[in-house]
């Protein structure tokens, strides 16, 4: 959970821009005139004039509200940002009868909301005000392809040999209906009003074209929660993703990104710059882990509780010593500990960018919460990324006692669309 399959993405990398002062109405990013835009001025011989005050300029956005992610870039946003405080990811299935044309459409569609709402601006029709007054809050829209799609869309020549099926798992209890899909949305945002406006508009553009095949919501926590910035926790209270890949290492773009063409990639060519992400809902038995001693689960773990550091010594970020023994003789980071079983130089070098959602669905009629992470990972190669390190966790992880997958979806995420252009045009119109 600290180090591999129970996720986090890298430290913020994203860009926080000022959004500009505009006169009002123009977009939602205008907040109202500070006090006095209303109050009436008193005139020269002491009576009430009646006349509003001139505005003055708009209060400035706080900094979580000002920060803006760019639409048009090399890679889709949501993938690289920091985890953001409020997520939904949602499937949806194409109509019957609908094909390559209403999907070109919709995706053109779905791009031009995600390119304004993302700019902090309104739905181009019938904005419901949901985001009224607020900035864009760091807001990011991403689009992908389920292995269904292709078929539907008389694609199947152009469906990439990386998005075959997983392969089954031995924790895997999963619900067809709240698996797959042809089309797959994630969006996430540090205001949960923002992220719902945009989960709507989504929802709304996609019209007769397609329907909701599942949707689930997620959150983490708000951005400057912590005095300083810190590796998060997930719901279990274990720092989670201390070994994420970073965007600052020389082999970062190789693991996690598709590369563009001449590159002699297996990929069809509309996939250049793209990525694979795997979505799964993994239920955390929460009743059972915290009947554990804290000592138990760092056992589990192999990392300590309170501040992320491996069970041989040192910080969160120290190298954990797989061959270090106690008095008695015995591992101190157990043989089955999930973090010693996830480490990439346990598994061939896999790697995966994890950038996860918790998630809490409520408690059932006998009181057991129905919680856990929407577990997202993105990787170049699934085969090698994920599967890989699944099957060893399935071999016999210590954690795995503790978790259910009850959900699996795997989805072909192409890279930005240029200025003009849709995501997936080059698919769809190549």
């Amino acid at each position: 959970m600290s180090d591999q399959t129970l996720p986090q993405a890298p430290e913020k990398s994203a860009k926080s821009l000022p959004l500009q002062t505009r006169t009002a109405g123009l977009t939602r990013r205008k907040l109202l005139g500070t006090a006095g835009a209303t109050g009436l001025v008193v005139g020269a011989a002491g009576g009430a004039a009646g006349y509003a005050a001139a505005p003055e300029q708009a209060t400035p956005l706080s900094s979580i509200g000002a920060g803006q992610e760019m639409f048009h870039v090399k890679h889709q946003p949501g993938i690289t940002q920091g985890l953001q405080a409020r997520g939904h990811l949602i499937a949806f299935d194409l109509a019957a009868g609908a094909g390559r044309k209403e999907a070109a459409a919709l995706l053109r569609r779905w791009s031009e909301t995600a390119r304004r709402l993302m700019a902090g601006e309104a739905a181009k029709d019938d904005d419901t005000d949901v985001a009224r007054d607020a900035g864009p809050s760091s807001l990011t829209i991403t689009f992908g392809f389920g292995h269904s799609f292709f078929a539907r869309t008389g694609l199947e020549k152009q469906r990439p040999v990386s998005l075959d099926p997983l392969p089954d798992f031995s924790s895997d209890q999963l619900d067809t209906s709240r698996s797959n899909g042809d089309l797959w949305v994630q969006i996430g945002a540090n205001d949960a009003l923002v992220a719902f406006h945009a989960l709507r508009a989504i929802q709304k553009d996609a019209g007769r074209a397609a329907k909701v095949r599942w949707q689930m919501n997620g959150f983490n926590r708000t951005p400057g929660a912590t005095a300083h910035p810190m590796t998060a926790r997930n719901l279990m209270g274990q720092i989670d993703g201390t070994r994420n890949p970073k965007p600052t290492e020389a082999d970062f773009a190789k693991r996690i990104f598709v590369p563009g063409s001449g590159s002699g990639s297996n990929d069809p060519a509309w996939m250049a710059n793209g990525s694979y992400a795997v979505v799964r809902r993994i239920r955390m038995l929460l009743d059972d882990w915290e009947q554990l001693s804290a000592h138990a689960q760092e056992q589990v773990i192999g990392r300590r509780k309170s501040d992320g550091a491996p069970l041989t010594g040192g910080t969160e970020t120290t190298e954990m010593d797989l061959e270090k023994t106690d008095a008695n003789g015995d591992l101190v980071v157990p043989i089955n500990a999930h973090a010693r079983i996830t480490r990439p130089d346990q598994n061939g070098g896999a790697a995966m960018l994890r950038r996860p959602f918790s998630y809490h669905d409520g408690i059932d009629a006998n009181g057991v919460p129905d919680a856990g992470l929407l577990f997202v990972c993105w990787q170049a190669d699934p085969l090698r990324g994920f599967v890989t390190v699944q099957r060893k966790l399935d071999r016999g992880d210590a954690l795995s006692k503790y978790i259910r997958h009850e959900s699996s979806g795997l989805f072909a995420v192409p890279g930005g669309a240029a200025e003009g252009e849709y995501v997936g045009q080059r698919l769809l119109e190549g």
